[in-house]
């Protein structure tokens, strides 16, 4: 096969044209009418593109399948080696790595930093292995990165992986059985709360005097935001003083306040941090996955998941404080003599390890259900999936029959 060129990245001056758009990069495309049918925040059908990702659909009777979606196995991990620049240990980039090391697939897509502000994700096409240490790390804000599926394939790609958030992977999802590719591999990570990147600078200030000097910044499951610095410095902030009241109302959009696959389900594999307790967490959830996981050998050191605390109070506090949000009300704010204490105590008391990931995907359902009943109730019926509901039942929030799709059951 002769060497392939990566595509240019898409034009900026092209914009999405719907409302409830995370710019995934498919209204960039030559066919932007493929939205109808690829987009999450359309009309959703986890059951049917979960039986063509992993053979099968989501079953609640199995365990953890509920709140995180089709498993194959799960594990807490890291590599025995960090990569330097990466979040956490590098488990993503060097899956990918991997993936190009072995001539498993043509190329890479992912994003990277934009040239002038390095934390602007830019959609990049990566074909030696060498050029994935310059996509590590966390960014954020919208990148149209379907939008060089075509060029890719174009440019003689096929066999392919994909490094996307969740609302990239249900439309890759959704379109894969018209790409023609030999092979997709889709390494997924955990995504619910996005914004604009000129809303994360803002977001930084608030944090930081010089926000310049901040190159690293990781929200831990450990009720910690850890932040480190251009001089080597690090320090971690208590979930409880961060400036969120501080924020505009509309900082983060509907979509990602109405985003009900928290783990990127559709992935055939999810790396994250939610139930790592400090390290990484992997979610297999196919053939695909495991044999991703494999190429890493001894490189990395994997064990068994835990779980502590109980999410439920943790839970219901947020749906209050949700419900006050939704309805213009301003959030209720601990008094800051008693934030410290309360500080100590979450991780210690707290939903720890998978209750935690529990507690959050919860918490995303509710969020779900109480932004679109108030902002978009005619849209409730066509996208909140019937598995939504049995993860708010326990805290009140019931679907009345219009608000029940049946036509995609689980």
């Amino acid at each position: 096969m002769p060497p392939i060129t990566p595509p240019s990245p898409p034009s900026p001056q092209v914009s999405p044209f719907r409302s409830l758009c995370t710019d995934c990069g498919i209204s960039r495309s030559e066919d932007p009418k493929r939205c109808g049918r690829a987009c999450q925040f359309i009309r959703p059908d986890y059951p049917t593109l979960e039986m063509q990702a992993h053979g099968r659909s989501r079953q609640a009777a199995r365990e953890h399948e509920a709140h995180f979606g089709v498993l194959q196995g799960m594990h807490r991990a890291t590599l025995k080696t960090p990569s330097q620049g990466a979040q956490w240990t590098g488990i993503t980039t060097r899956l990918a790595e991997r993936l190009l090391e072995t001539g498993t697939v043509d190329g890479v897509l992912t994003v990277k930093p934009d040239a002038a502000d390095k934390w602007k994700p830019e959609p990049v096409l990566v074909t030696r292995a060498s050029d994935l240490a310059q996509c590590r790390g966390m960014r954020m804000g919208y990148a149209p990165l379907l939008s060089l599926l075509e060029p890719a394939i174009r440019n003689g790609v096929k066999r392919l992986a994909v490094i996307g958030i969740p609302c990239q992977v249900y439309a890759l999802r959704a379109l894969e059985r018209e790409l023609g590719l030999e092979q997709l591999f889709v390494i997924g990570t955990p995504c619910s709360d996005n914004t604009t990147t000129e809303n994360f600078h803002r977001f930084l200030s608030l944090l930081e005097p010089a926000p310049e000097r901040i190159t690293y910044l990781e929200f831990r499951a450990d009720y910690h935001v850890e932040i480190r610095y251009d001089d080597g410095r690090r320090r971690a902030i208590p979930f409880l003083q961060l400036p969120l009241s501080d924020l505009p109302p509309d900082f983060f959009p509907l979509t990602c306040k109405t985003c009900v696959d928290y783990t990127n389900t559709l992935a055939d594999i999810t790396v994250g941090y939610m139930g790592g307790e400090g390290q990484q967490w992997l979610l297999v959830r196919n053939v695909r996955g495991q044999q991703m996981l494999d190429l890493l050998g001894d490189e990395i050191t994997l064990s068994q998941p835990g779980s502590a605390g109980r999410r439920a109070g943790a839970v219901r506090g947020f749906l209050q404080n949700t419900l006050r949000a939704a309805g213009g009300l301003p959030l209720r704010k601990m008094p800051q003599w008693l934030r410290p204490v309360v500080g100590w105590l979450m991780p210690r008391i707290g939903p720890r390890g998978l209750e935690f990931a529990r507690a959050r995907v919860e918490m995303k359902a509710i969020e779900t259900v109480v932004h679109l009943r108030r902002e978009q109730p005619a849209r409730m019926k066509s996208m909140v999936p019937a598995h939504v509901w049995p993860l708010v039942h326990p805290y009140g929030l019931t679907p009345s029959e219009s608000e029940m799709d049946t036509t995609n059951q689980d």
